[in-house]
Protein backbone atom coordinates (compact mmCIF):
# COMPACT_ATOMS: atom_id res chain seq x y z
CA UNK A 1 0.00 0.00 0.00
CA UNK A 2 2.79 2.42 0.89
CA UNK A 3 4.42 1.68 -2.45
CA UNK A 4 1.21 2.44 -4.32
CA UNK A 5 0.78 5.70 -2.41
CA UNK A 6 4.34 6.69 -3.24
CA UNK A 7 3.81 5.88 -6.91
CA UNK A 8 0.60 7.93 -6.99
CA UNK A 9 2.37 10.87 -5.33
CA UNK A 10 5.17 10.77 -7.89
CA UNK A 11 2.68 10.58 -10.76
CA UNK A 12 0.78 13.57 -9.36
CA UNK A 13 4.03 15.54 -9.07
CA UNK A 14 4.85 14.79 -12.71
CA UNK A 15 1.41 15.97 -13.80
CA UNK A 16 1.68 19.18 -11.79
CA UNK A 17 5.05 19.95 -13.37
CA UNK A 18 3.41 19.74 -16.79
CA UNK A 19 0.26 21.64 -15.78
CA UNK A 20 2.11 24.79 -14.79
CA UNK A 21 3.93 25.28 -18.08
CA UNK A 22 2.91 28.28 -20.19
CA UNK A 23 2.08 25.95 -23.09
CA UNK A 24 0.85 22.34 -23.20
CA UNK A 25 3.64 19.79 -23.20
CA UNK A 26 3.54 16.53 -25.14
CA UNK A 27 2.19 14.73 -22.06
CA UNK A 28 -0.56 17.31 -21.65
CA UNK A 29 -1.50 17.03 -25.31
CA UNK A 30 -1.68 13.25 -24.94
CA UNK A 31 -4.10 13.63 -22.02
CA UNK A 32 -6.26 16.18 -23.80
CA UNK A 33 -9.01 13.71 -24.86
CA UNK A 34 -9.51 12.89 -21.18
CA UNK A 35 -9.86 16.60 -20.44
CA UNK A 36 -12.64 16.82 -23.03
CA UNK A 37 -14.43 13.97 -21.27
CA UNK A 38 -13.92 15.68 -17.91
CA UNK A 39 -15.36 18.93 -19.28
CA UNK A 40 -18.38 17.20 -20.77
CA UNK A 41 -19.19 15.34 -17.55
CA UNK A 42 -18.78 18.52 -15.49
CA UNK A 43 -21.13 20.42 -17.81
CA UNK A 44 -23.76 17.66 -17.58
CA UNK A 45 -23.50 17.67 -13.79
CA UNK A 46 -23.97 21.44 -13.66
CA UNK A 47 -26.99 21.32 -15.95
CA UNK A 48 -28.65 18.64 -13.84
CA UNK A 49 -27.98 20.36 -10.51
CA UNK A 50 -30.63 22.74 -9.25
CA UNK A 51 -29.20 25.51 -7.07
CA UNK A 52 -31.01 26.16 -3.80
CA UNK A 53 -30.94 29.31 -1.71
CA UNK A 54 -29.42 29.43 1.74
CA UNK A 55 -31.18 31.45 4.48
CA UNK A 56 -28.90 34.45 3.77
CA UNK A 57 -26.94 35.61 0.69
CA UNK A 58 -23.75 33.71 -0.15
CA UNK A 59 -20.44 34.90 -1.58
CA UNK A 60 -18.32 32.02 -2.90
CA UNK A 61 -14.53 32.34 -2.84
CA UNK A 62 -12.80 29.73 -4.98
CA UNK A 63 -10.43 28.69 -7.73
CA UNK A 64 -10.80 27.71 -11.35
CA UNK A 65 -7.61 25.68 -10.88
CA UNK A 66 -6.74 22.81 -8.55
CA UNK A 67 -4.55 23.49 -5.56
CA UNK A 68 -4.22 26.55 -3.42
CA UNK A 69 -4.12 30.08 -4.78
CA UNK A 70 -4.60 31.99 -1.53
CA UNK A 71 -8.28 31.28 -0.82
CA UNK A 72 -7.96 31.04 2.94
CA UNK A 73 -6.26 34.42 3.58
CA UNK A 74 -8.69 35.87 1.01
CA UNK A 75 -11.66 34.57 3.00
CA UNK A 76 -10.20 35.99 6.21
CA UNK A 77 -9.61 39.38 4.59
CA UNK A 78 -13.08 39.38 3.01
CA UNK A 79 -15.03 38.63 6.18
CA UNK A 80 -13.04 41.31 8.00
CA UNK A 81 -13.90 43.78 5.23
CA UNK A 82 -17.57 42.79 5.47
CA UNK A 83 -17.49 43.38 9.22
CA UNK A 84 -15.97 46.83 8.67
CA UNK A 85 -18.87 47.57 6.31
CA UNK A 86 -21.40 46.72 9.02
CA UNK A 87 -22.29 43.20 7.88
CA UNK A 88 -22.37 40.12 10.11
CA UNK A 89 -20.68 37.30 8.18
CA UNK A 90 -20.33 33.60 8.80
CA UNK A 91 -18.22 31.06 6.91
CA UNK A 92 -19.05 27.65 5.47
CA UNK A 93 -16.61 25.14 4.04
CA UNK A 94 -16.35 21.52 3.02
CA UNK A 95 -13.31 21.15 5.25
CA UNK A 96 -10.94 19.50 2.82
CA UNK A 97 -9.01 16.57 4.27
CA UNK A 98 -11.20 16.06 7.33
CA UNK A 99 -12.07 12.54 8.41
CA UNK A 100 -15.87 12.93 8.31
CA UNK A 101 -18.50 14.42 6.03
CA UNK A 102 -21.05 15.46 8.67
CA UNK A 103 -22.16 19.04 9.31
CA UNK A 104 -20.59 20.56 12.41
CA UNK A 105 -19.46 23.81 13.98
CA UNK A 106 -15.77 24.66 14.12
CA UNK A 107 -14.58 25.62 17.59
CA UNK A 108 -11.23 27.23 18.45
CA UNK A 109 -9.94 24.05 20.12
CA UNK A 110 -11.24 21.62 17.48
CA UNK A 111 -8.94 19.01 16.00
CA UNK A 112 -7.93 19.89 12.45
CA UNK A 113 -8.47 16.29 11.36
CA UNK A 114 -12.14 16.57 12.35
CA UNK A 115 -12.96 19.97 10.81
CA UNK A 116 -10.18 20.67 8.29
CA UNK A 117 -7.09 22.82 8.74
CA UNK A 118 -8.34 25.82 6.75
CA UNK A 119 -11.75 26.17 8.48
CA UNK A 120 -10.01 25.90 11.86
CA UNK A 121 -7.55 28.61 10.86
CA UNK A 122 -10.38 30.87 9.65
CA UNK A 123 -12.29 30.44 12.90
CA UNK A 124 -9.23 31.13 15.04
CA UNK A 125 -8.27 34.22 13.04
CA UNK A 126 -11.74 35.77 12.84
CA UNK A 127 -13.71 34.41 15.81
CA UNK A 128 -16.74 34.17 13.51
CA UNK A 129 -19.19 31.27 13.18
CA UNK A 130 -17.64 28.65 10.88
CA UNK A 131 -19.43 25.43 9.93
CA UNK A 132 -18.19 22.58 7.76
CA UNK A 133 -19.94 19.84 5.81
CA UNK A 134 -19.71 18.09 2.48
CA UNK A 135 -23.27 19.38 1.88
CA UNK A 136 -22.60 23.12 1.99
CA UNK A 137 -26.29 23.99 1.83
CA UNK A 138 -26.89 21.93 4.96
CA UNK A 139 -23.91 23.64 6.60
CA UNK A 140 -25.37 27.04 5.68
CA UNK A 141 -28.75 26.19 7.14
CA UNK A 142 -27.23 24.81 10.33
CA UNK A 143 -25.02 27.87 10.82
CA UNK A 144 -27.90 30.30 10.29
CA UNK A 145 -30.17 28.33 12.62
CA UNK A 146 -27.55 28.55 15.37
CA UNK A 147 -26.53 32.15 14.57
CA UNK A 148 -29.59 34.14 13.44
CA UNK A 149 -27.56 37.36 13.60
CA UNK A 150 -25.53 36.31 10.52
CA UNK A 151 -26.67 38.22 7.41
CA UNK A 152 -24.16 36.99 4.80
CA UNK A 153 -22.20 33.78 4.30
CA UNK A 154 -18.80 33.39 2.72
CA UNK A 155 -18.19 29.96 1.24
CA UNK A 156 -14.54 28.89 1.43
CA UNK A 157 -14.22 27.16 -1.94
CA UNK A 158 -17.30 25.82 -3.72
CA UNK A 159 -17.26 27.41 -7.19
CA UNK A 160 -18.08 23.97 -8.57
CA UNK A 161 -20.62 23.17 -5.81
CA UNK A 162 -23.58 24.14 -7.95
CA UNK A 163 -26.26 23.03 -5.46
CA UNK A 164 -25.61 26.19 -3.42
CA UNK A 165 -27.00 29.41 -4.90
CA UNK A 166 -24.82 32.49 -4.60
CA UNK A 167 -25.20 36.22 -5.19
CA UNK A 168 -21.50 36.76 -5.95
CA UNK A 169 -18.32 34.84 -6.69
CA UNK A 170 -14.71 35.81 -6.09
CA UNK A 171 -12.30 33.81 -8.25
CA UNK A 172 -8.73 33.71 -6.92
CA UNK A 173 -5.56 33.24 -8.99
CA UNK A 174 -1.99 33.26 -7.74
CA UNK A 175 1.08 34.08 -9.82
CA UNK A 176 0.78 30.75 -11.67
CA UNK A 177 -2.41 31.90 -13.37
CA UNK A 178 -4.22 29.19 -15.33
CA UNK A 179 -1.09 27.19 -16.15
CA UNK A 180 -1.24 25.61 -19.60
CA UNK A 181 -4.92 26.55 -19.92
CA UNK A 182 -6.24 22.97 -20.16
CA UNK A 183 -8.84 21.11 -18.12
CA UNK A 184 -8.00 18.21 -15.84
CA UNK A 185 -6.13 15.90 -16.21
CA UNK A 186 -4.25 17.59 -19.06
CA UNK A 187 -4.03 20.86 -17.14
CA UNK A 188 -4.92 22.43 -13.79
CA UNK A 189 -8.33 23.90 -14.71
CA UNK A 190 -11.49 22.59 -13.06
CA UNK A 191 -13.61 24.54 -15.53
CA UNK A 192 -12.71 26.40 -18.72
CA UNK A 193 -11.07 29.80 -18.44
CA UNK A 194 -13.57 32.31 -19.92
CA UNK A 195 -12.64 35.34 -21.99
CA UNK A 196 -14.56 37.49 -19.48
CA UNK A 197 -16.23 36.75 -16.18
CA UNK A 198 -20.03 36.79 -16.01
CA UNK A 199 -21.91 39.41 -14.02
CA UNK A 200 -21.57 38.85 -10.30
CA UNK A 201 -18.13 37.25 -10.58
CA UNK A 202 -15.01 39.20 -9.65
CA UNK A 203 -11.35 38.23 -9.91
CA UNK A 204 -8.59 38.62 -7.32
CA UNK A 205 -4.89 38.05 -7.94
CA UNK A 206 -2.89 37.08 -4.87
CA UNK A 207 0.52 37.38 -6.52
CA UNK A 208 2.29 40.60 -7.35
CA UNK A 209 0.32 41.20 -10.57
CA UNK A 210 -2.43 39.85 -12.81
CA UNK A 211 -1.57 36.36 -14.09
CA UNK A 212 -4.38 35.80 -16.61
CA UNK A 213 -6.04 38.08 -19.22
CA UNK A 214 -9.07 38.48 -16.92
CA UNK A 215 -9.57 41.90 -15.36
CA UNK A 216 -9.27 41.89 -11.59
CA UNK A 217 -7.78 43.44 -8.48
CA UNK A 218 -4.43 42.59 -6.87
CA UNK A 219 -4.22 41.83 -3.15
CA UNK A 220 -1.51 43.29 -0.95
CA UNK A 221 0.39 40.60 0.96
CA UNK A 222 2.42 40.88 4.13
CA UNK A 223 3.89 38.47 6.65
CA UNK A 224 3.09 39.12 10.28
CA UNK A 225 5.40 38.77 13.25
CA UNK A 226 6.74 35.42 14.42
CA UNK A 227 4.79 33.93 17.32
CA UNK A 228 6.06 31.08 19.53
CA UNK A 229 3.67 28.21 18.91
CA UNK A 230 2.29 28.13 22.45
CA UNK A 231 1.62 31.87 22.43
CA UNK A 232 0.00 31.66 18.99
CA UNK A 233 -2.46 29.09 20.32
CA UNK A 234 -3.19 31.35 23.32
CA UNK A 235 -3.36 34.52 21.23
CA UNK A 236 -0.73 36.08 23.47
CA UNK A 237 0.34 38.99 21.26
CA UNK A 238 3.13 40.51 23.41
CA UNK A 239 5.23 37.39 22.83
CA UNK A 240 5.40 37.94 19.05
CA UNK A 241 8.69 39.12 17.57
CA UNK A 242 9.54 40.99 14.39
CA UNK A 243 10.99 38.98 11.53
CA UNK A 244 13.89 41.44 11.48
CA UNK A 245 15.01 40.00 14.82
CA UNK A 246 15.78 36.76 12.99
CA UNK A 247 17.99 38.36 10.37
CA UNK A 248 21.50 36.96 10.41
CA UNK A 249 20.34 33.68 11.95
CA UNK A 250 19.81 30.43 10.07
CA UNK A 251 16.18 29.32 10.21
CA UNK A 252 14.27 26.25 9.06
CA UNK A 253 11.21 27.26 7.04
CA UNK A 254 8.37 24.73 6.78
CA UNK A 255 5.25 25.04 4.64
CA UNK A 256 2.56 22.48 3.87
CA UNK A 257 0.99 24.47 1.03
CA UNK A 258 0.13 23.84 -2.60
CA UNK A 259 2.81 26.40 -3.52
CA UNK A 260 5.22 26.60 -0.54
CA UNK A 261 7.78 28.62 -2.49
CA UNK A 262 5.62 31.74 -2.02
CA UNK A 263 6.05 31.54 1.75
CA UNK A 264 9.77 30.92 1.44
CA UNK A 265 10.25 33.82 -0.98
CA UNK A 266 8.45 36.24 1.34
CA UNK A 267 10.65 35.18 4.25
CA UNK A 268 13.74 35.74 2.13
CA UNK A 269 12.40 39.15 1.10
CA UNK A 270 12.27 39.96 4.83
CA UNK A 271 16.03 39.34 4.95
CA UNK A 272 16.06 35.82 6.39
CA UNK A 273 18.49 33.04 5.45
CA UNK A 274 16.47 29.84 5.04
CA UNK A 275 16.78 26.13 5.00
CA UNK A 276 13.66 25.12 3.05
CA UNK A 277 11.50 22.19 4.11
CA UNK A 278 8.41 22.05 1.83
CA UNK A 279 5.63 19.64 2.76
CA UNK A 280 2.61 18.28 0.87
CA UNK A 281 -0.47 20.50 0.89
CA UNK A 282 -2.63 19.79 3.98
CA UNK A 283 0.21 17.78 5.56
CA UNK A 284 -1.24 16.34 8.82
CA UNK A 285 2.14 16.24 10.66
CA UNK A 286 1.51 12.82 12.14
CA UNK A 287 5.31 12.67 12.12
CA UNK A 288 7.42 15.79 12.49
CA UNK A 289 9.55 16.46 9.38
CA UNK A 290 12.37 17.82 11.54
CA UNK A 291 14.33 16.14 14.31
CA UNK A 292 13.22 16.46 17.92
CA UNK A 293 15.83 18.73 19.47
CA UNK A 294 16.32 20.77 16.27
CA UNK A 295 18.57 23.72 17.12
CA UNK A 296 17.38 26.04 14.32
CA UNK A 297 14.42 28.36 14.73
CA UNK A 298 11.53 26.70 12.88
CA UNK A 299 9.16 29.03 11.02
CA UNK A 300 5.89 27.76 9.63
CA UNK A 301 2.52 28.97 8.43
CA UNK A 302 -0.70 29.17 10.42
CA UNK A 303 -2.16 26.44 8.23
CA UNK A 304 0.60 24.16 9.55
CA UNK A 305 0.32 25.46 13.12
CA UNK A 306 -3.31 24.37 13.58
CA UNK A 307 -2.09 20.76 13.36
CA UNK A 308 0.69 21.12 15.95
CA UNK A 309 -0.17 21.41 19.64
CA UNK A 310 2.46 23.24 21.72
CA UNK A 311 2.81 20.42 24.26
CA UNK A 312 4.08 18.07 21.56
CA UNK A 313 7.78 17.16 21.87
CA UNK A 314 9.83 18.76 19.12
CA UNK A 315 7.78 21.96 18.84
CA UNK A 316 9.74 23.99 21.40
CA UNK A 317 11.51 26.11 18.73
CA UNK A 318 8.50 26.44 16.41
CA UNK A 319 7.36 29.96 15.56
CA UNK A 320 4.24 30.78 13.54
CA UNK A 321 4.30 33.47 10.84
CA UNK A 322 0.82 34.65 9.73
CA UNK A 323 0.15 35.76 6.16
CA UNK A 324 -2.19 38.75 5.86
CA UNK A 325 -4.00 39.99 2.76
CA UNK A 326 -5.50 43.42 2.13
CA UNK A 327 -8.15 43.39 -0.57
CA UNK A 328 -8.50 46.26 -3.06
CA UNK A 329 -11.16 48.69 -1.84
CA UNK A 330 -12.85 48.75 -5.26
CA UNK A 331 -13.21 44.96 -5.26
CA UNK A 332 -14.72 44.97 -1.77
CA UNK A 333 -17.19 47.67 -2.80
CA UNK A 334 -18.14 45.66 -5.87
CA UNK A 335 -18.90 42.58 -3.79
CA UNK A 336 -20.89 44.51 -1.20
CA UNK A 337 -22.96 46.17 -3.95
CA UNK A 338 -24.01 42.70 -5.12
CA UNK A 339 -25.44 41.90 -1.69
CA UNK A 340 -29.05 42.72 -0.88
CA UNK A 341 -29.51 45.07 2.02
CA UNK A 342 -29.62 43.31 5.40
CA UNK A 343 -33.05 43.01 7.02
CA UNK A 344 -33.98 45.84 9.34
CA UNK A 345 -34.02 44.96 13.06
CA UNK A 346 -37.50 44.50 14.52
CA UNK A 347 -39.08 47.55 16.11
CA UNK A 348 -39.02 47.59 19.93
Amino acid sequence: MAGLCGLAARAAAVLRAHWWQSRPTLLSQTLRPLSWLYGALAAIHQQRTQAQDSPVPVIVVGNLVVGGAGKTPTVIALVQALQSAGRRPGVISRGYGRTGADVRAVTPEADASAVGDEPLLIQRRTGLPVWVGRDRLAAARALCARHPEVDVLVSDDGLQHHALARVAELVVFDDRGAGNGLLLPAGPLRQPLPTAMPAGTLVLYTGSQASTPLAGGVASRALGWAWPLADWWRGHRPAARSLTSLQGRRVLAVAGLAAPEKFFSMLEAAGLALQRLPQPDHEPYDNLPWAVGETLDILLTEKDAVKLRPDRPGTERVQVVPLDFTLPAELVRGLIELLPSPPSPPSP
